[in-house]
């Protein structure tokens, strides 16, 4: 079912389209069809307006009615059907851009991205005031995004609960989280009426209880509480002594309003309800009820005037739990939209959860979660995928202390709104990795891998045959990963599992360099024929920088090479500028200067070609040496400027592994 047939908004939307000029078209006030539309009765007037729309020659009026169709469809969550009744109209002409926002957002729902786009963009043209039409806009491009990265939830149906008619809104009512009232039109629901709006029974409220086996018990009705009217929508204090309900009382053809009542335990026994927030009046719908944790601020949704848009969110409060609520204050607008804001649900935690159709979302109704920062502000985040869908997606709640709850959908389920369970599993990291040289890419068996958290705790392996390693991780926590092994440099990698919201093992590699084999620094670059740094070089040499503070008793050469065009004498004066430049640059970050030796060799050791230097040049074969004779002996220009590039470079080789660092 969509929103609006969520029990009490049915009767909300309907006093709202009573006073709505039926979107710029003139009411048919004698109409039986437009009767039963204005009383709420959707599933009536849906046959009578098909009666009508062939039986009228005035193309205004006819497309009123196909319009009203649609609208029908809609408010009763038949989205696929509202769509073609919404073409339909547009086909005919209907006047009001209305119907480009109400067919987009069937479109949407219906996952049809493109076309929905399309429709809400031809709103915005059309209405550049209304934020709706760019909402559904960036909902078209979210909405692809959220269904390919969905959060850790685990989401199910819960069969015990549902039945072939709607089931929603559930709540919890004792303080172990073993019994849920939720409401139902099902069969056992109170009163031999069928309603009018949906074709179904009045919704009751009904009980579930969890025996010691964690099997749920069949529903029933919860009798002291339900009457021959619409009853819904629990939400219990948190000390499970109050209970807050919304009850939606009609008569014949008319709607008579939603009201907030509530109900207190005492000897396991619902007292009578009483009717909250009187001082607001009859005239006044108000409904989905949720009390805050300390049990003084009751928010609720209501279609009351000062509001922003078609059902906002509002709250009343009072100094003591015996007192008196004060003034409805609205949400505003971090909150509220022009469209609807229902559901709300008041986490133990101080977070807000509530549904909303005019936010950037997947379709139909999305669940919202709402916190205030340090500035007073509400910050607000989609739930996404599992919670959401493209179909309606409210009424959540949690248990007090656990990612676990109950929420209501109209996704594809048993019946027509049905609840789903949820539980955010507990978050697991670890780290696979394993050690290598650097040089010809083996394997490190035995080598030592530490493990430091920047919660202080340090943990070390040793990796086995195949130099492999793995650890544990924390949440929120990040961590540098140590290797060291005789005859080599300390290496090391970093992660982090910081604002990741899903389990996670991390890969990685850790490659050591061997203090017998001479290091190529990658990217250091220089203008031509000059030796300062260019800024490219830096990334580099700074990891050099962190290279020589991991290895605090290594001393090394930094060695510069040129090609061999030039003199020999101007490139050997080069070479040696060049290496003196990076060893100010190692000084000036804070290396011992007696630990750097600067060397120049110009143009006398050209590159014998390795498993790197292969990787990266595919003309070139293990060993060569890049002379000026085998450069010349490669065709075409492009292949031998290639082989000057692998010459120009900058090295370092280990000196020594026993230098005493200075105090």
């Amino acid at each position: 079912m969509n929103h609006f047939m969520k029990i009490f908004s049915l009767v909300i939307m309907a006093a709202l389209l009573i006073t709505t000029p039926a979107e710029g078209q003139k009411k048919q006030k004698d109409s039986r069809a437009q009767a039963a539309f204005d009383a709420g009765e959707y599933f009536e007037a849906i046959d009578l307006y098909k009666n009508a729309v062939n039986k009228v020659s005035d193309k205004t009026q006819k497309t009123a009615i196909l319009f009203k169709i649609g609208e029908c469809y809609r408010i009763l969550g038949d989205a696929r059907s509202a769509e073609l009744w919404y073409k339909k109209a547009i086909r005919e002409d209907y006047q009001d851009p209305i119907i480009y926002l109400r067919y987009g957002q069937m479109m949407l729902i219906n996952e049809k991205y493109q076309e929905a786009e399309e429709q809400f963009k031809q709103y915005t043209d059309l209405v550049p005031d209304d934020p709706r039409g760019n909402v559904g806009i960036e909902s078209c491009e979210a909405a692809t995004t959220w269904k390919d990265n969905p959060t850790g939830y685990l989401v199910e149906n819960m069969r015990y609960f549902n039945s072939r008619q709607r089931d929603f809104s559930p709540g919890y009512v004792n303080e172990g989280y073993t019994e849920v009232y939720f409401t139902s039109t099902r069969e056992d629901a109170t009163g031999n009426e069928t309603h009018g709006a949906t074709g179904q029974n009045f919704a009751d409220l009904f009980s579930s209880t969890l025996d010691r086996k964690g099997k749920w018990s069949v529903p029933v009705p919860v009798e002291s509480l339900n009457s021959e009217f619409e009853d819904g929508a629990p939400c219990i204090s948190s000390d499970f002594s109050t209970l807050y309900f919304t009850r939606c009382k009609k008569g014949k053809n008319q709607q008579l309003g939603c009201q907030v009542l509530s109900a207190t335990l005492s000897a396991g026994e619902w007292s009578e309800p009483k009717t909250e927030l009187e001082e607001l009046g009859d005239s006044v719908t108000n409904a989905h009820p949720a009390i805050s944790d300390d049990g003084l601020t009751l928010y609720f949704v209501s279609d009351m005037p000062g509001g922003l848009g078609e059902n906002d969110l509002w709250k009343v409060s009072r100094e003591s739990q015996s007192g008196s609520w004060g003034k409805p204050v609205n949400l505003g607008e971090e909150i509220n939209t022009p469209g609807n804001e229902l559901y709300p649900f008041m986490h133990s935690d101080g977070t807000l959860y509530f549904s909303s159709d005019s936010r950037v979302g997947l379709g139909g109704l999305d669940i919202y979660k709402a916190n205030i920062d340090e500035t007073g502000s509400w910050r607000l985040e989609n739930m996404k995928p599992p919670i959401n869908s493209s179909e309606d997606d409210f009424g959540i709640v949690f248990e007090a202390g656990v990612e676990r709850g109950f929420f209501s959908s109209s996704r594809k389920g048993r019946g027509n709104d049905d609840i789903y369970s949820f539980v955010l599993p507990p978050l697991e990291f670890s780290v696979s990795g394993v050690v290598k040289d650097e040089q010809n890419d083996q394997v490190l068996a035995g080598s030592k891998v530490k493990s430091v958290g920047s919660d202080g705790i340090t943990i070390e392996a040793t990796t086995g045959d195949e130099g492999k390693f793995r650890f544990m991780l924390k949440p929120s926590t990040d961590y540098v990963f140590i290797a060291s092994h005789p005859g080599y440099l300390n290496g090391k990698e970093r992660e982090s599992t910081r604002g990741i919201d899903q389990s996670k093992d991390f890969e990685v590699t850790i490659y050591l360099a061997s203090t017998t084999q001479v290091i190529e620094l990658p990217n250091i670059f220089y203008d031509f024929a000059k030796w300062d740094l260019r800024p490219e070089s830096m990334v580099s040499l700074d990891n050099l920088v962190e290279t020589l503070i991991d290895n605090p008793n290594v001393t090394i050469e930094l060695m510069s090479h040129t090609d061999s065009r030039g003199t020999p004498a101007d490139n050997q004066e080069l070479s040696q500028k060049r290496a003196q430049s990076v060893v100010d640059y190692l000084i000036s970050k804070g290396i011992a200067p007696d630990r750097l030796e600067a060397k120049g060799y110009g143009e006398s050791q050209p590159k014998v070609v390795d498993e790197k230097v292969l990787s990266q040049y595919d003309f070139l074969e293990l060993e060569d040496v890049i002379t000026d004779a085998f450069i010349n002996q490669l065709e075409g220009a492009e292949l031998q400027e290639r082989a000057h590039q692998v010459n120009r470079r900058t090295e370092f080789r280990v000196l020594s592994t026993e230098y005493i660092p200075d105090n």
